[in-house]
Formats: C-alpha cells, structure tokens, sequence
C-alpha cells in the first residue's frame, strides 16, 4: 500500500531558463520551467547541462533542459510538514528580564 504512494512518481523533461547574478546590487541563480508549470512541495527538479560559473560582476541568462519529478501525495504531505517545523528556526524568542532605563 505503501508503495503506491512512493512509486507512482511522475518524471517528465521541460526546457528552462536559467538566470544567473553575481553583482553588488543581486546574488542569485533562479530557473524559470516553460508552459508556466506549477512546482508543488516535494518536488524535485535537475537541471542537465555543465556547472555555470561567473566571475564577479557579470550576469548571464541560459536555456537548458530539466527533469521535473513529481512528489507523490505521501511526499507532498511530509514536505508541508516538515516545512512547516523547519520554519520555526527562522526566528528568535527571549524570554530574559531586559528593563530599559
């Protein structure tokens, strides 16, 4: 039973654009899939190709092929869960007596 929700897993290829910034103003590498595709949680995505490397300064757009693999439903609920406990460690709580003078 198990397996079929582990098993049945969708995986189809898809071009994309890469993006890619190194400067001052942005860092970031973003890959936007064709056909405006929705990525779900838990899914997963290769993009094929040679590592893309810039020098600082520089800004490069690519078109590449990915894999697209789709989560299953148990996949799909376990990301939204573990997600959610995850997002916890992004802030800080203190519970220490600090009195402004």
């Amino acid at each position: 039973m198990i397996g079929l929700y582990t098993s049945d897993r969708k995986v189809f290829d898809v071009d994309c654009t890469i993006d890619i910034e190194c400067t001052i103003d942005s860092f970031h590498a973003h890959v936007e899939l064709d056909n405006d595709m929705e990525i779900r949680p838990g899914d997963k995505i290769l993009v094929h190709g040679a590592e893309i490397r810039i020098p600082y300064g520089e800004r490069r757009t690519e078109r590449r092929r990915a894999t697209v693999m789709r989560a299953g439903p148990l996949e799909q609920a376990w990301t939204r869960v573990a997600s959610a406990l995850e997002f916890t460690e992004l802030y800080d709580l203190s519970f220490t007596d600090r009195r402004e003078l």
